[in-house]
């Protein structure tokens, strides 16, 4: 072999014993790269599994030493339905429909027909809505005068769904309490409580047919007392009047607010919206005052409203009360030693502050009953006695 071969044979051994370096070296790595990606994958150090902490033979597959059932990730999945009692809410809902059940009965939808007349003087009947709540078991029925107070036509249906026609026993536009009654006997009237027995903030439930929906509830609460509202200038303002968010809406009038005991606190009569519709700002004449105009009605056919014969204006003194301007000759006031620039700060007991308020009071009494008033005179307190008068027509 000359030498020249001999040079050949070398070179041709030095470049494999290269070339298998150099795969050796390119294993290597890629071990090192694929450890490391297994690594950070699985959370864990190279050395965990370089010593064989993270993959585990078949035989340390079935070790009798398991992870304990409560160490491991459970996921939440679907309930059944929850039957334990959240006695603050629950007890909120039973009262609800308690009241619903007591109450519902005792209020009936009355459909009314009314005479009109057009431009052209033609008379035509148009039909109406309205509510109302039983007063008497005997077939008494108490609505608002804008309900029934011009109705030709009266039509009630009680809750068990009869129907029973209704004659208008009396209304008054100043108040708007009126009367119908039906020919049945045995009906389940009403509890009524007084508005003095209601604070502000309790719960308040209207019931009655709004758009006709009959035995419809919507409950609210009491969000003010002793509201007064001019309604028109042919009648008195409308005084004492409770407001409420409970939705009210058209049909509603005439039906019952009542408390969370299932007792009427008021009448509810009207809205406060510029759509039309409820706007979380309704009204209810007060029980005291619907309940004694109810009865004048029944007793006389009419409301008898009574009167003392003051004329009042702005207070001009440091006492908080009613300031009189004027006393009418022949009237209780005048009768009873009441003078020009008197400060009235008692009704009856109840203190009024406002011309509204003393009105309110009046409202609650009757026509001939004997009622206390404090005032003041010059500084100094007095009482007298009065007996109201029926009020002047206008």
């Amino acid at each position: 072999m000359d030498r020249y071969e001999q040079d050949g044979i070398k070179s041709f051994f030095i470049k494999g014993i290269i070339i298998i370096a150099v795969a050796v070296i390119f294993l290597i790595l890629g071990g090192l790269f694929a450890l490391g990606a297994i690594s950070v994958a699985n959370n864990v150090s190279p050395g965990e599994l370089l010593r064989g902490q993270f993959f585990s033979s078949p035989s340390q597959e079935s070790d009798p030493s398991p992870v304990p059932e409560e160490e491991q990730q459970k996921l939440p999945g679907l309930s059944e339905k929850n039957t334990a009692e959240i006695p603050s809410l629950q007890a909120i809902d039973k009262a609800i429909s308690e009241v619903a059940k007591k109450v519902t009965p005792s209020v009936v939808n009355i459909r009314v027909s009314v005479k009109q007349e057009d431009i052209f003087g033609n008379e035509y009947y148009s039909e109406g809505l309205g509510s109302g709540v039983i007063y008497t078991n005997d077939g008494y029925i108490i609505t608002n005068n804008h309900v029934a107070g011009d109705a030709e036509e009266l039509m009630v249906r009680l809750a068990d769904g009869s129907e029973h026609p209704a004659v208008l026993v009396g209304s008054d536009a100043n108040t708007d309490v009126a009367v119908i009654k039906i020919e049945k006997d045995n009906l389940p009237a009403a509890d009524f409580t007084s508005i003095e027995n209601v604070e502000v903030g309790e719960i308040a439930i209207a019931i009655g047919s709004p758009f006709g929906l009959e035995q419809t509830v919507t409950m609210g609460v009491v969000s003010a007392k002793g509201r007064d509202i001019s309604v028109s200038s042919d009648t008195l303002p409308m005084v004492d009047l409770i407001q409420t968010d409970a939705s009210i809406n058209q049909g509603n009038s005439g039906g019952p607010l009542v408390n969370s005991s299932g007792q009427v606190i008021g009448i509810n009569t009207l809205i406060f919206s510029t759509s039309g519709a409820s706007a979380g700002v309704g009204f209810a004449i007060p029980s005291d005052t619907a309940t004694n105009i109810a009865g004048q009605i029944i007793k006389y056919g009419e409301a008898r409203i009574p009167f003392i014969g003051i004329e009042m204006g702005a207070n001009p003194t440091d006492i908080v009360g009613v300031y009189v301007t004027g006393v009418l000759n022949g009237y209780p006031a005048q009768e009873a030693g009441v003078r020009r620039g008197d400060i009235i700060v008692e009704i009856a007991g109840r203190e009024v502050t406002t011309t509204y308020e003393l009105l309110a009071q009046i409202l609650r009494h009757n026509v001939g009953e004997t009622i206390k008033i404090r005032l003041y005179r010059n500084g100094s307190p007095m009482e007298l006695e009065l007996t109201l008068v029926e009020a002047p027509s206008n």
